[in-house]
């Protein structure tokens, strides 16, 4: 039977100097109500849309720089087959509002904005942008946290209290004409080399830690590993943690139906 795991508190795990946000399981009776909930996780990529039940159960198809709504879908309900769900929570590469896409991705095809995936797909949906849903799932309980994605472009968002709010630094301003994601992604790993680009990305990241006056930054995104070790207040992140993101976007406050997490 498939089940979603889920967890209920994170901690810092240390193994040879790399501290690294770690979910410990458990099994509370808010636990065990959403395992009940057959909650289906869709991280949608520039490269490959992402399905998973459960950490270990686990599907994917390619995506790229044409997919459109329709052929999304198509693709979906081809590879869920046989999967049985009753929520979906849903990461997008884009901009969004109230649950709404505001414009469409870099890295896909066009026709997303205002697409409604709750009435395509049949389920009630929660949509938000892929880095919120990492930065959801690399919570740690407590404090401000400031999560940076570092990847093809840079995701960003913050979480506090019960709140989480995607950002979009990537377009902030850098000199010569360019934006931050142009030296602190892909492109700036090519254009400075290893050990410039790691100055730069450190740099950038105590600048903007200071600016959101966030207690600690989780580093994820698939350069992170670029890094063999991290400073005091930036915590290294891992990729499975969009999973543990879209379980929590479904969570309840205690002794209510009232969704515990505000999107803002």
């Amino acid at each position: 039977m498939l089940a979603c795991q889920h967890y209920c508190e994170a901690r810092t795990e240390e193994r040879q100097g790399i501290v690294r946000a770690r979910a410990i399981k458990c099994l509370t009776s808010r636990g065990r109500a959403l395992m009940k909930r057959r909650i289906l996780v869709v991280d949608i990529g520039g490269s490959f849309v992402k399905l998973l039940m459960s950490e270990r159960v686990e599907r994917e198809f390619a995506s790229g720089a044409r997919m459109t709504p329709k052929q999304f879908v198509a693709r979906f309900k081809e590879t869920v087959r046989g999967w049985k769900f009753d929520f979906a929570s849903i990461g997008f590469p884009a901009p969004l509002r109230n649950g709404r896409i505001l414009r469409n991705p870099k890295h896909l095809g066009k026709g997303w904005i205002d697409f409604n995936f709750a009435w395509a797909l049949g389920r009630p949906v929660r949509l938000v942008n892929d880095a919120a849903m990492q930065a959801l799932g690399s919570y740690l309980g407590s404090g401000r946290m400031l999560f940076l994605g570092l990847g093809t472009g840079l995701g960003s968002a913050l979480v506090w209290d019960r709140n989480l709010m995607a950002l979009e630094l990537g377009d902030l301003p850098y000199p010569d004409g360019t934006i931050i994601e142009d030296h602190l992604g892909v492109p700036g790993l090519a254009k400075l080399g290893r050990k410039k680009w790691q100055r730069e990305v450190l740099y950038a990241v105590g600048q903007l830690k200071c600016a959101f006056i966030a207690d600690y930054v989780v580093l994820g995104g698939g350069l992170v590993h670029r890094f063999d070790r991290l400073p005091n207040g930036i915590v290294r992140g891992q990729n499975e943690n969009a999973f543990l993101g879209g379980i929590r976007l479904w969570e309840r406050r205690s002794n209510s139906r009232e969704l515990k997490w505000h999107l803002l």
